[in-house]
């Protein structure tokens, strides 16, 4: 799940409306002691990488860190990428050596799977898709929205109809357009989304296998693909050439990954590789400690 930049004058849900409402107080409260800490706190460069997981991390769940000072752990930790970044801040990435893996778009909730919301999401991927070519950023990402009563297999054939008027444009510009696998389980905000129509692998599959484009993906979510189905290993094989980017987060929470949550992520990290996906593996966590020490945790467990 991720951070939406919409172009509409219509009330949106993104992650970072979310974090900064009531919905959000309690996640918010608790990184900022941990962002203000990090802050202050000196760089130490980590050892070299394997790198054969290419990291990235997502700041929205890192706020109120500011952009600046998260490029500068990451990059001393050799994270390759911060994602989910508005094109004007870009350079700020470029500044620290990282590039942006994938960039945001439309509303999570108001996507592709509702006819009504296709002016809009088309709109906002076809403008996207154009900064991203010309910023060098490899993937977009879309959704498929909440049903609000649609059919799953109605809310499949409208996702389809829609991408399949944005797909061109992208395949001339060489971005991938990556749709979401999210939670409908848990409702609370920014940890699942109930009502969203696309929260099984297959769903997500079945609209790249209809679309039949090598730029049509998959965010294979492993958090909330755990929820929703678990033999995440199983379907990283499986559908491996359907996956166009990865995102972490601890089960039970989408807390820190290591021993505290349920999800074995080495041998996870190590089944990618061994598909020979050469995208990003992003970090989407919300740190309940020190959210430096437990990025560092995170980069250490994946790199395999």
């Amino acid at each position: 799940m991720t951070h939406a930049q919409p172009n509409s004058p219509r009330s949106k849900v993104t992650r970072r409306r979310a974090l900064r409402s009531g919905m959000g107080a309690a996640l918010m409260l608790d990184a900022a002691d941990f962002g203000h800490a990090a802050e202050d706190r000196p760089e130490k460069r980590s050892r070299k990488l394997r790198g054969r997981i290419k990291q990235s991390v997502c700041p929205w769940c890192f706020e109120p860190m500011p952009l600046e000072t998260l490029c500068r752990h990451a990059a001393a930790m050799g994270i390759q990428s911060v994602e989910l970044v508005e094109p004007k801040d870009w350079p700020i990435l470029k500044k620290h050596g990282l590039v942006c893996a994938i960039a945001g778009s439309h509303s999570f909730t108001e996507g592709l799977c509702d006819p009504t919301n296709h002016e809009v999401c088309i709109e906002t991927l076809r403008s996207r898709i154009d900064e991203c070519a010309e910023g060098g950023v490899p993937s977009v990402i879309t959704f498929s929205g909440v049903g609000n009563g649609i059919a799953s297999d109605v809310g499949l054939k409208n996702t389809v109809t829609g991408l399949k008027q944005v797909i061109g444009h992208a395949e001339r510009k060489k971005v991938n357009v990556c749709l979401e696998v999210l939670n409908t389980r848990v409702d609370k905000p920014m940890i699942g989304v109930p009502g969203y129509l696309c929260d099984t692998v297959e769903w997500a599959v079945e609209v790249c296998r209809q679309i039949g484009s090598p730029r049509m993906k998959v965010l294979f979510d492993v958090f909330h693909v755990q929820i929703m189905q678990g033999d995440v290993i199983t379907r990283i094989r499986q559908y491996r050439e359907f996956i166009g980017h990865y995102h972490t987060a601890g089960v039970p929470g989408r807390h820190e990954i290591g021993n505290t949550q349920e999800i074995n992520y080495p041998p996870i990290m190590r089944a990618i590789v061994e598909t020979g996906y050469k995208g990003y593996v992003a970090h989407e966590f919300i740190p309940k400690r020190d959210p430096v020490k437990s990025l560092q945790q995170a980069v250490t467990l994946c790199d395999v």
